[in-house]
Parts: structure tokens; sequence; C-alpha cells
């Protein structure tokens, strides 16, 4: 990938970005390309009862026939959603009721993490499993600073120390490096990198961070 027309002397793009949308308007943007290889990767645990925050788009993607159940949640309720409720408090959520989470880009808008992923758990049967993902790095999301904040990014370091606080087997991983970084900041999308750019990982650079767990038998 090239960058686009040089505008001084240092080569770089210049101070404005290519799009103010994620690089959804050129395309898929470049965190997307990560959250949904890891999601095909884990598609075996997309089974069961399984809920999604916001719509079901990736529980319809990665489901292979096993899953016998979808629900959607959201904070305060929209035209996809079938579960209303607050990961922080519990309000309005069951408890030990699905075999697997998608909880995808959704902890930065969230201001009481630690309750939220504790709240992850407990709407979990023993042995469920979160698939979450979380930015490393991003621009701000505008729509969701205005309606709940845009309160966090994440280390793979710090991830794997907040969800070992409420689940077992915690398998966290760091996607990225400082091209896809620079790419994503400035709003390309993936189909304008190549998969050698997108798959190499240089750990300096965490632009997504991915987690895989699982929730403890013994009640939280």
């Amino acid at each position: 990938m090239r960058f686009g027309r040089r505008r001084s002397g240092h080569g770089l793009p210049g101070l404005e970005p290519v799009s103010r949308e994620f690089g959804f308007d050129r395309g898929k943007p470049v965190d997307r390309w990560y959250i949904e290889r890891f999601l095909s990767e884990h598609r075996a645990d997309v089974r069961g009862a399984v809920l999604e925050v916001a719509e079901n788009t990736y529980t319809q993607w990665y489901d292979d026939g096993d899953v016998t159940s979808s629900d959607v949640l959201h904070h305060t309720g929209n035209a996809e959603s079938t579960l209303v409720g607050d990961l922080t408090t519990g309000d309005g959520l069951p408890s030990a009721a699905y075999d697997c989470f998608i909880c995808t880009q959704t902890l930065p808008f969230i201001y009481d993490v630690h309750a939220a992923v504790r709240g992850i758990a407990k709407v979990l049967k023993p042995d469920g499993v979160v698939l979450a993902t979380l930015p490393g790095m991003s621009q701000v999301s505008r729509e969701d600073k205005r309606d709940w904040g845009d309160w966090w990014r994440f280390t793979s370091q710090g991830a794997e120390r907040l969800f070992s606080e409420a689940f077992d087997h915690v398998e966290v991983e760091a996607h990225g490096n400082v091209l896809t970084a620079a790419a994503f900041l400035y709003a390309y999308a993936a189909e304008e990198l190549t998969e050698d750019e997108l798959a190499h990982l240089d750990a300096d650079y965490e632009l997504l961070i991915t987690v895989r767990a699982v929730r403890p038998e013994d009640d939280l």
C-alpha cells in the first residue's frame, strides 16, 4: 500500500484523514478485518444460545448450524434488540442463559468496565464463552461519545488482567503493525492493504485486542 499524495517534506499524508467514517465509505475498516478473522477462527464457539450486542450479524455469519437461539442486547433498545439491559448492573439481563456472547467493540463505551466484564460472565452459562474485541488504537467515535461516552482504549496486558477477574482460560491476542495502525487512523480501507500487510504482527503496535474467555463453573 502507498499512502495518498504527499503534502509536506516528511512524506506523511497530512493533517486530515481520508475519511471520518473509519473507512466504511471506502470498504471494510481495517479493524473489522481483524475482528472478522478472529471470529472466523473461533466459529466453533458460536453455538447454542448466542447473545450479541446491537445486532446479530456476526451470529449469522459464523453460525455453522449449531446456534439454537439468537438474542441481541442493547442498553436502551434498538430496531434489532430482543434484550434491553445493563451489563454493569445486571438490570434486565438473565443469569447463566447463554453459551456464547459475541461482544465486539463495546467496552470502550462503558465507563465501569470491571462491572461490565463481570456482567458478561454472569449472562453466560458455566463454561460459556465470550468472544470480545477491544480497540487498542482508534479515532473517537463521535456518535458513541455523544450517546454513551467514549472512555477507553486497551492493551493486551490490560485486557488479560481485566478479563481474568471474572473468567477462566483467558486467551488474549494483539493484532496490527505500524502500517495498519496508520492506515486505520487515516481511515483507509482493508482492501487498500495486502493480506500480508494486514496479517503482519508488530507487538509494539496493538491496533486491536481480541479475547476468548470461559466462564468458570463457580457462580460469580
